[in-house]
């Protein structure tokens, strides 16, 4: 547990903090939300490399501060202060105070984007777990003709030293689904194709940036790239939904 009482998680990077607040309060920069966590108001937990990592609870937290500040033109002092009593379970005084979030630090992680959609910590490094290929075939509940069609056509591909990632069992798993459908792995090539290329387009952005012998130049290359991640899967998942929209005529 943090000392602010919340479990140890991946959680959002700035980046993707800004995301989710951009649309309620466009001038919101990520100098401003290092601002706010500089003046004690919100405090992500940190991972061993110093990466900011926060939660729903300092989503809410940071979205409450900007709205005393934008709507009720109201120091910082002030609202810290409405804050630390909310982590009190204290009651706000005055009428003047915008309603104060439930649960500040208590709210349980999510990706608070209401719509199911990628942030960038669904691409953050997890704790590495290397699966064998009999495991996956038993995880993923398909047969090794089919993990053959997979490898074949690029869905699923195993790590140099032959071990398989957490996502090849995700990938088995829904391409087993597909199938019930009709669909079978070779007609899925195009999906593999189209992903190389915006992981290509990620890294020729990306991949100055990480040249940098300095840590956080490093550090915000990580940071970048996951939040390209999340935005271009984001694009692809809305990009398909108005695509079938177009074909059902709904």
């Amino acid at each position: 547990m943090t000392a602010a009482g919340r479990p140890q998680r991946n959680g959002l990077s700035i980046g993707a903090v800004l995301t989710q607040l951009r649309p309620e309060f466009p001038d919101v920069t990520i100098s401003k939300i290092r601002f706010l966590e500089s003046e004690g108001l919100v405090q992500p937990a940190r991972t061993a490399s110093g990466y900011r990592q926060f939660t729903a609870a300092d989503v809410e937290r940071l979205r409450f501060v900007l709205l005393a500040q934008r709507d009720h033109y109201l120091p910082l002092k002030v609202i810290k202060d409405q804050l630390d009593a909310a982590d009190q379970g204290l009651e706000p005084s005055g009428t003047t105070m915008p309603k104060l979030p439930r649960k500040l630090v208590a709210v349980d992680g999510g990706d608070g984007n209401g719509a199911g959609l990628p942030t960038a910590a669904d691409f953050a490094e997890g704790a590495e777990l290397r699966l064998t290929e009999e495991e996956l075939l038993d995880k993923a509940g398909i047969d090794k003709a089919m993990l053959t069609e997979l490898e074949q056509y690029g869905l699923i591909r195993p790590g140099a030293a032959g071990f398989y990632d957490p996502d090849a069992v995700l990938v088995a798993k829904t391409v087993r689904a597909m199938t019930d459908f009709g669909i079978e792995p070779r007609h899925l090539r195009a999906f593999r194709a189209s992903a190389d290329r915006e992981v290509g387009l990620l890294e020729q952005i990306v991949t100055p940036m990480s040249r940098h012998r300095d840590a956080e130049a490093r550090g915000r290359a990580d940071e970048t790239v996951r939040e390209l991640a999340a935005l271009s899967v984001t694009l692809h998942t809305l990009l398909v939904k108005a695509g079938i929209r177009a074909v059902t005529g709904r």
